[in-house]
C-alpha cells in the first residue's frame, strides 16, 4: 500500500498546473530527506520530473530543483539515469542558451552535478544550433564558455550569472579530450578555450574562482602543453595563478624587480584569495608546473619561490602549507647536472 508521500509524488504529474505546483512545492525537502520515494516504479517519478523542467517557471524551479538534490545523492542510480538521457540533454542544452530561460542557473548547476558522470565527458563532440545572440559555435562546450564569459555581468541572461558552468569545466576536464579541447585554438573565434576562463580567477564569486582553479589545475595535467601555459604570447597562466595566491606583502628590492610585471608593486589593500582550498588548487598546478625543467627554471627565474614563503607563513591552512612545502623543495633543490637528469620532464606529480 502506497504512503502518503508516495501518493504525493503520484500528483507531480497531475494534468491540473495547481497540483503539480502544491506537490513539487511539499515534495521538495524529501529530495534530500527522503529520496528513495522518487524512485518508484522503475524511476517513473524521476521521468516526469524530467519532463516538467520546460513547464511554467515556478513548476519547473521546483522540478529543476528536487532533480539537483537526488542526483547530488551517495545513490547514482538517479545521476546515471538523468546523465544518459541524450533526450533530456539536449533539453537541458536547449533551455541553457535560451536568454530569457528564468530557470538557467539552477539548470547549470543541475549539469555541474551531470558532469560527475564519467560519460557526460561526450559533450566534447555534442552540437546544436546556437541562438544569433550568443554569438557562438555549434560545439555545446564553446556555448557553455560563451554563457559563463557573458554571465560575469548578466549581459545574455539577467535571470542568470552561469556560475556554476565552473564547475561543470571542472569535472569534465578530468578527462583527457576535454582537457584536450580546452587547449586547442577555435576556429569561431581564434581563442584558446583556456584563455576564456584563466582571467576570473579574481573574481568575486567564490563558486566562479573555485571552479576556474580546478579546471586550470586538472587541465595542466596535459604536460605536453606546459609550454604555451608559460609562453607570454600563448597561454601565459603564472600571472592567473599568483596573484590571487599574493597578499600586501613588502619584498626585498631585488626579489619585487625579478617578479612578473603584474606582480610587482601591488596595492597596499591586495588581498589573498579568502578561500584556502582555491589557495591550496592554484600551488597544486604550480607543483604541476614544475613537471618540466622548463617550468621550474621560469618559476625560478621570476621569484616565486618569495611569494610562496609568504604564503606558508600567512596562511593558516595545512593543506596550504603542505603544498607550499612540497612546490619549495622543488624549486630550491639543485637540478641534476646535465646529461645525467633523472628524466623529471616526462614526471607527473600526484596533487
Amino acid at each position: 500500500m502506497a504512503t502518503e508521500l508516495e501518493e504525493l509524488v503520484g500528483f507531480i504529474a497531475n494534468p491540473k498546473p495547481t497540483i503539480r505546483k502544491v506537490a513539487l512545492k511539499n515534495l521538495e525537502p524529501f529530495s534530500t530527506e527522503k529520496p528513495s520515494i522518487f524512485k518508484t516504479q522503475d524511476l517513473t517519478p524521476i521521468k516526469h520530473l524530467k519532463f516538467l523542467i520546460r513547464d511554467h517557471p515556478e513548476i519547473a524551479q521546483h522540478a529543476i530543483t528536487i532533480l539537483i538534490n537526488l542526483t547530488a545523492t551517495e545513490d547514482k542510480i538517479i545521476l546515471e539515469n538523468v546523465a544518459t538521457d541524450d533526450r533530456f540533454l539536449g533539453i537541458l542544452f536547449g533551455l541553457l542558451v535560451d536568454p530569457e530561460e528564468p530557470n538557467a542557473d539552477l539548470l547549470a548547476m543541475l549539469l555541474a552535478n551531470l558532469s560527475k558522470w564519467d560519460g557526460l565527458k561526450g559533450i566534447v563532440n555534442r552540437t546544436q544550433d546556437p541562438p544569433a545572440r550568443l554569438q557562438s559555435d555549434k560545439l555545446v562546450l564553446n556555448q557553455l564558455l560563451d554563457l559563463f564569459v557573458k554571465g560575469m555581468d548578466k549581459s545574455y541572461n539577467k535571470n542568470a550569472n552561469f556560475d556554476y558552468l565552473s564547475y561543470v569545466f571542472a569535472d569534465l576536464s578530468k578527462h583527457q579530450e576535454i582537457r584536450e579541447f580546452f587547449l586547442k585554438r577555435q576556429d569561431y573565434d581564434d581563442v584558446v578555450p583556456l584563455n576564456k576562463i584563466k582571467v576570473f580567477t579574481e573574481h568575486q564569486s567564490d563558486i566562479r574562482r573555485k571552479g576556474v582553479a580546478s579546471t586550470i589545475k586538472n587541465v595542466a595535467f596535459d604536460v605536453p602543453s606546459h609550454s604555451a601555459f608559460l609562453d607570454e604570447d600563448q597561454i601565459n597562466i603564472l600571472p592567473y595563478i599568483l596573484l590571487p595566491i599574493t597578499g600586501n606583502e613588502q619584498y626585498d628590492e631585488d626579489e619585487t624587480l625579478a617578479m612578473l610585471p603584474d606582480l610587482q608593486f601591488l596595492p597596499p589593500d591586495k588581498q589573498r584569495d579568502s578561500d584556502n582550498s582555491i589557495i591550496q588548487t592554484h600551488i597544486e598546478t604550480l607543483i604541476l608546473l614544475t613537471t618540466t625543467r622548463e617550468g621550474r627554471d621560469l618559476m625560478r627565474k621570476v621569484s616565486v619561490y618569495p611569494i610562496i614563503r609568504e604564503t606558508h607563513l600567512r596562511v593558516d591552512d595545512d593543506g596550504v602549507r603542505e603544498a607550499c612545502e612540497r612546490l619549495v623543495q622543488v624549486l630550491m633543490r639543485d637540478e641534476a647536472e646535465e646529461g645525467t637528469e633523472d628524466n623529471d620532464d616526462n614526471r607527473i606529480v600526484e596533487v
